[in-house]
Formats: structure tokens, C-alpha cells, sequence
């Protein structure tokens, strides 16, 4: 299969490793996997912040990019669901744009829902001697409702050891402009996630969005825990 790599801004610009880890599980499973240098911002946080008209613009250019790929997928449950579950409002009006987002829409996944649900895979040759709680994102909890993809992904991957995560679909407070414009709520929300990260005695906290290992891994971080991030896509292409 040829798989477009949307990287999204976040990643491109400080979690890099995230695409990179994409690329290398999907090469090692056999697919062929392109980059198309013209993508830029899905949108998500000018749509956060109410600019409906310049989320609409990089709403079609993603579609312009995109539109002929066979699959599209992306290490950010945010981003996939903002293209899944908005970009059809976004297209509302434009009879020609919303029959080009319908058609692209069911193409654009998130890691775990194209190796589980699309390939039918959960073991991806991945080896990870760690101790390793899962945090599920709000977006991939509750917008793409991925399930337990990506618990089943890192079960088959040889030495992990999986703890449960007390509370863990209570958010982690990043929400995007969230954690700027309310910050000391948002501060507060994540101390209560990180308790929680700390007390299963794990060696990472993994998740399917850079952004919020980004917000979770500042505060571990500046709280001197032993506790690192990885993203999910770091963990599945691992391989000692």
C-alpha cells in the first residue's frame, strides 16, 4: 500500500521522532510510505480559536494535497479528528468542496486505527523492554474513538510491560489554546494526571498526540520524575 505521511505542525516542529517512528513501522510491515513536501496546517488551532475562515482555507489546501492519496494517516489523533469530524462543516455551502472532503475524509486515520482496524495488524515486530501506562487522549478517546487499538499494539510487543493508568481518561489538561488561555486550570488537571503517571511506577508515559506527551512530559520534567514521554509510533518502532 502507499501511505501519505500527514506530519502535522507540532510534530514537524519539535516531535519530530514521532513522523520519523511512522515511517519506520509502515517500511518495516512492507508499504511504501510518501511525503508530500506542500502540506501545511490542518486547521485545528485556528479553528480552536474561532478563525472558522483560515481554518477553511488550509482546510481545502489539505485537500488539494491530498485528495488523490490512497490512504492518509498522522501521529496526532487532534489533527486526524479535526480533517474525520470538522472539515465537514468547514465544506458546508460548497456543494464541489464537500464532495471532495466526503470523498477524503474516510482515507485520513490515526496510527493506530489504520495498523488495527484497516490492516488488521497488533503485532508490528516491535521490541520495547520497558515498563510502559498508556494515556488515551481526549481525541482518540472521544473524537476518533480508536478503543483499545492502541492498548492491543502495545501488548504484542516483545519485554513491554503495560500498567493501567488510574483514571485514565480524565484529560490531560493540554486541550490546544486551553492550557494558554486557562492555564491555571490546566495546570491543575495535569498535576492530578501526573499523580496518576507517577503512581503505576512506569518508565514512559505513551499516547497517540505529541501535543499532549509535549504538556505531560514539561511537567514530569520540570517535577524531577524519573517518568519519560514517547509517543505511540516511538514504542511501535523499536525494535531492541
Amino acid at each position: 500500500m502507499k501511505i501519505s505521511l500527514f506530519v502535522t505542525c507540532l510534530s514537524d516542529t519539535v516531535a519530530p521522532e514521532a513522523g520519523r517512528a511512522v515511517v519506520r513501522v509502515l517500511e518495516r510491515l512492507g508499504h511504501t510510505v510518501e511525503f508530500r513536501p506542500e502540506q501545511t496546517c490542518c486547521g485545528q488551532l485556528h479553528l480552536n480559536t474561532g478563525y472558522r475562515r483560515e481554518a477553511r482555507q488550509l482546510a481545502r489546501r489539505f485537500v488539494r494535497v491530498f485528495g488523490d492519496a490512497e490512504v492518509v494517516v498522522a501521529p496526532s489523533a487532534s489533527c486526524v479528528g479535526t480533517v474525520r469530524e470538522l472539515y465537514p462543516s468547514l465544506a458546508q455551502g460548497d456543494a464541489a468542496f464537500e464532495r471532495q472532503v466526503d470523498a477524503l475524509v474516510p482515507r485520513v486515520v490515526e496510527l493506530s486505527q489504520l495498523l488495527v482496524g484497516r490492516l488488521g495488524l497488533e503485532d508490528v515486530g516491535a521490541s520495547f523492554p520497558h515498563r510502559v501506562t498508556y494515556h488515551p487522549t481526549c481525541h482518540s478517546l472521544r473524537v476518533l474513538n480508536v478503543g483499545d487499538a492502541p492498548l492491543r499494539l502495545l501488548r504484542a510487543v516483545r519485554g513491554l510491560e503495560l500498567v493501567d493508568l488510574r483514571d485514565a481518561t480524565e484529560c490531560c489538561g493540554f486541550g490546544g489554546t486551553f492550557a494558554v488561555k486557562n492555564a491555571e486550570t490546566s495546570a491543575a488537571i495535569l498535576a492530578d494526571k501526573v499523580r496518576s503517571i507517577v503512581d503505576t511506577d512506569a518508565e514512559i508515559c505513551t499516547a497517540a498526540d505529541s501535543s499532549c506527551l509535549l504538556h505531560i512530559g514539561g511537567a514530569l520534567s520540570r517535577g524531577g520524575c524519573a517518568v519519560r514521554t514517547a509517543h505511540l509510533a516511538e514504542i511501535l518502532a523499536a525494535d531492541a
